[in-house]
């Protein structure tokens, strides 16, 4: 195929390059020229019009600019089957394969006629523009001035880089960024393989629809939403993001459902991309039963800190349980909530922020489905990093939200400041290791005449770790604590000394705790196998002052595998562990090279003192010999995971706790199993037996379709299911939804009973839209 390369600028002052020799543009029109490699041709002046066919192939990706070309401006490069010229009205036509490049604007026509003059390219037949942006343009006859910026169009077909498709009776072009057309389609979704011209999923038709690429929106004139076709919706103006940023003001997507306590619902939120470092989202959940929930979030980046505000507002009624445990409807009243959380870093040490949460009563968060947690936590707080050394100052006041015999009065923390430094390892002169000294300070409030205190503590210690020429691993822990308490209006629950006027109590704690292990490896063809056994001794002085201090940290002690080494079990300041005693266990591993691994842990501890313990019954440490605890866990391939941790009583070897999780991935079949079995430790809120189990599975019939189902039972005292769900999911190449009902079966005035039928629908580039989780291999069953 013969082929004929030019380049063209912007302007008049260049030269047209063909493989036949230079074409003189600046040439007076009665003269021109065509300089060519043997001879020269003069031309009468009335012929004006040169056939140009030429045999020569030039690149037009790689060939150079025109040096007269201002650098402002781009020249206009052309290959083509053939190119004729006409010098009085300097316009330039072309055919057969036509292809035009400039500013990495590359435009593909049967046929193209370019007027140097005017800079316009008129393009007919098969014309194909391809944006910088990767966004491809198809029509029939088209008209483009200004470097290939603006244009006008008939029969437009667009395809934008996402896949995402535009159609269009008429449009124009605008700066190179703007496309207006008219009677006019969108959609996001591919056409059908099988069947190009099928209605798609979903589509906007408009009377107008522009798309300002420089703002990154789609906006609609006269817009109804199709469905396969079919128009469900109307609206006289629309707009959303055209999916190439990610912060774009938009509708999120809605949900629909039912709920017992609310009815039918419908729920909208509206995303305004403020600016880059800020955003808000404003939304409104409608429901037949009560009155209308408004929602509204606001998040704010600058560099060194951070904002994010939530809140919502309502008028309805509730049910309230009393203290005799009897339920009783309160009504209408005005209800809400108020989060916000702020962080500041001040400097490259220091560290500022707080957390507010305000509820207008105990059930509305969970009726409205805002947050499950039992205590809502407001804190104002200020922290430093330096090295090893970290100090932190803060003010703390809880609310209890639980809506059962369980919500207690949770005191407020005014304040509570604490430091701690640590020392360089071998920094200790003689004896190596390293030092550590901590420094705290903490003040409970209760309003009234409840229990309040104020615990001063400080402690130093030093640590360093051995390792024998032998293997002998050892972990050498010294430390002094002491701790001076002031107690006001105690509670005498909270202490065994019955004691009921205000007190001043200190205590000095020494202890010496000495960690060793002797871990031995073998390397197999496919894994590591680790054997590691290990002793630990601590030592104390007796601690009368035990019975005398108000317990308020110390409370929830749980003996597991990841405590029994520690030097005191007790979670807080309040109680120590005091006394000597001796743990054991056995560590074995099996690390693959494969992303497989196993491991196995036993232990025990034993006190040599039997009088005096400070744990509660229950704790699987008030005996003189501890019960015995470990776990199993695995985890093959990244597929199989299970863990198993257990708690059996030192005596008989009977279960007082197991708790079980796993997960199996098959690909297209995923399976989950929590258990827990738990006896009651005396003084504390596990005052029954527990026992539970939750299951979750979820199957893909295929990559578009999930189904999903879970349950939580509970086998304990009341037995019988506490929640159960189940959903369809579907994940569609440009449509995504679910549907799910959830049953919670509580009490009424918890603010979780009730049924709740949820449908969820996202669309591609304009609501949130979900993919599918289905892993393309072919190792699923």
């Amino acid at each position: 195929m013969s082929a004929a390369y030019c380049i063209l600028p912007a302007i008049s002052h260049a030269q047209l390059l063909t493989g036949y020799g230079d074409i003189n543009i600046d040439a007076p029109p009665s003269q021109p020229q065509i300089i060519s490699d043997n001879e020269i041709y003069d031309s009468p002046s009335l012929d004006a019009h040169k056939n140009i066919k030429t045999n020569t192939y030039t690149n037009f990706l790689t060939s150079p600019l025109s040096a007269e070309a201002p650098p402002e401006k781009q020249p206009l490069d052309i290959e083509a089957d053939i190119m004729n010229y006409n010098d009085i009205q300097r316009i330039v036509s072309a055919q057969g394969d036509v292809i035009i490049v400039q500013d990495d604007r590359i435009l593909r026509a049967d046929k193209v006629e370019y007027a140097i003059d005017q800079d316009t390219v008129r393009a007919s037949g098969n014309v194909v523009l391809n944006e910088q942006s990767g966004d491809i343009y198809l029509s029939q006859n088209v008209e483009y001035s200004n470097e290939l910026q603006n244009g006008t169009v008939d029969d437009l077909q667009t395809t934008l880089a996402d896949g995402s498709r535009f159609a269009a009776d008429k449009g124009r072009r605008e700066e190179g960024a703007r496309t207006i057309m008219e009677g006019a389609s969108y959609t996001a979704c591919d056409p059908c393989k099988k069947d190009p011209g099928r209605a798609p999923p979903w589509k906007i038709v408009a009377s107008k629809v522009t798309h300002d690429e420089e703002d990154a929106r789609i906006s609609y004139r006269n817009a109804r939403f199709n469905v396969y076709g079919v128009p469900i919706a109307y609206t006289p103006y629309f707009s959303h993001a055209d999916g190439t940023v990610k912060q774009k003001s938009g509708f999120l997507s809605p949900s629909l459902g039912f709920n017992s306590d609310l009815g039918a619902f419908i729920r909208n939120e509206y995303y305004v991309a403020i600016a880059p470092d800020k955003d808000a989202t404003f939304g409104l959940q409608a429901m037949t039963e009560q009155a209308p929930l408004g929602l509204i979030e606001y998040r704010q980046r600058w560099d060194s800190a951070g904002l994010i505000v939530d809140g919502s507002v309502t008028y309805s009624d509730r049910t309230e349980e009393l203290a005799d445990g009897t339920n009783i409807a309160r009504d209408d009243e005005l209800r809400g909530h108020a989060f916000a959380k702020g962080r500041w870093d001040m400097n490259d040490q220091w560290r500022s922020g707080f957390d507010v949460a305000y509820v207008s009563d105990d059930q509305y968060v969970r009726q409205y489905d805002i947050t499950d947690e039992d205590v809502l936590v407001n804190t104002i707080f200020a922290e430093r990093f330096s090295g090893r050394n970290y100090a932190t100052a803060l003010v703390q006041l809880f609310k209890d939200i639980r809506v059962s015999e369980r919500q207690v009065d949770q005191p407020g923390v005014l304040p509570e400041l604490f430091a701690s430094f640590t020392g360089k390892p071998g920094a200790v002169p003689f004896i190596k290791g390293r030092w550590d000294a901590s420094l705290g300070l903490l003040s409970l409030f209760r309003e009234g005449s409840d229990q309040d205190m104020i615990r001063a503590s400080a402690d130093v210690g030093w640590k360093r770790r051995l390792v024998s020429d032998y293997g002998l691993v050892s972990n050498l822990d010294l430390s002094l604590r002491g701790d001076a308490f002031h107690v006001n209006d105690p509670d005498i629950s909270t202490t065994t000394s019955g004691n009921e006027s205000d007190s001043l109590e200190t205590r000095f704690f020494p202890q010496v705790h000495i960690e060793t292990s002797y871990p031995v490896a073998r390397n197999f063809e496919k894994a590591q196998m680790v054997i590691e056994p290990l002793v630990a001794i601590t030592a104390s002085t007796e601690n009368d002052e035990n019975d005398e201090i108000p317990n308020e940290d110390s409370q929830d002690v749980q003996l597991d595998a990841s405590n029994l080494f520690e030097p005191n079990r007790f979670p807080g300041l309040d109680v120590v562990e005091d006394q000597s005693r001796v743990t054991y266990g056995m560590r074995t591993a099996l690390n693959g090279y494969e992303q497989s691994n196993a491991e196995f842990f036993l232990g025990q501890s034993y006190r040599f003192d039997k009088d005096n313990n400070p744990f509660r019954t229950g704790s699987g440490l008030s005996n003189r010999s501890s019960d015995i605890v470990g776990y199993i866990k695995g985890d093959l391939n990244n597929r199989y995971r299970m863990q198993y941790r257990f708690q059996l009583n030192n005596e008989n070897l009977s279960p007082e706790r197991h708790e079980l999780d796993s997960y199996a991935d098959w690909n297209r079949f995923r399976l989950g199993l929590n258990y827990l079995y738990a006896q009651p430790i005396s003084g504390t809120e596990l005052n029954e037996t527990r026992e539970q189990i939750g299951t979750n599975a979820q199957y893909y019939f295929n990559p578009k379709w999930r189904m999903r189902i879970a349950s939580q039972h509970d086998l304990g005292v009341d037995p019988g299911l506490r929640r159960g769900s189940l959903g369809i999911d579907y994940f569609g190449q440009c449509v995504s939804w679910s549907l799910q009902g959830i049953r919670n079966l509580t009490d009424d005035s918890s603010g979780d009973s009730g049924t709740e039928v949820l449908f969820r629908i996202g669309l591609r580039n304009i609501s949130d839209f979900v993919e599918t989780g289905l892993r393309d291999e072919g190792r699923s069953p």
